[in-house]
């Protein structure tokens, strides 16, 4: 019985890791892209703070949605190789931004294609901060579901 509860506590610091990661990968694309069109939050356009606020969760939707594959077979691999560097999170999320940005380049319909250089970066950074971010909430304690505290580190000396 506590060896389910140890999963199912795991499967929801997984899932809680997941959105927290869509999250900030979304705050890091809202942030930059405003940035770039010559946004500055200052206190005179209150409407564009508040939609900045509006925005983030409503991108972090469609983040969720489109790195949820490619996410979970990072997240698989991490759990079961037990991986707990913020390094691998930081690549992994790479891996699963430029995965996307590739499915997307070879859809049929390709309404969302990116072509542009610091489009293309900005995307693969979102996903370096959505992995950081994921690591910092879920993925310190990857593979503590599985692994027993009481097994011995090495073999020991033989009875014999």
């Amino acid at each position: 019985m506590t060896r389910l509860v140890a999963y199912l506590v795991r499967f929801a610091m997984i899932l809680f890791g997941y959105a927290v990661a869509s999250l900030a990968a979304s705050a890091f694309l809202n942030v930059l892209f405003l940035a770039s069109l010559g946004y500055t939050p200052d206190h005179t356009h209150p409407t564009a703070t508040a939609s900045l606020y509006f925005s983030i969760p409503f991108v972090a939707l469609f983040v969720a949605y489109f790195a949820f594959l490619p996410a979970v077979l990072v997240i698989l691999l991490a759990e079961i190789l037990g991986r707990r560097d913020w390094l691998y999170y930081a690549l992994a999320g790479a891996v699963v931004a430029a995965v996307f940005l590739g499915l997307v380049d070879h859809s049929p319909d390709s309404t969302f294609a990116v072509t542009d250089t610091s489009a293309i970066m900005a995307v693969i950074g979102g996903g370096m901060v959505g992995g950081i971010f994921y690591w910092l909430s879920a993925g310190r304690w990857a593979g503590s579901w599985w692994r027993d505290d009481n097994a011995s580190i090495s073999p020991g000396p033989s009875g014999s």
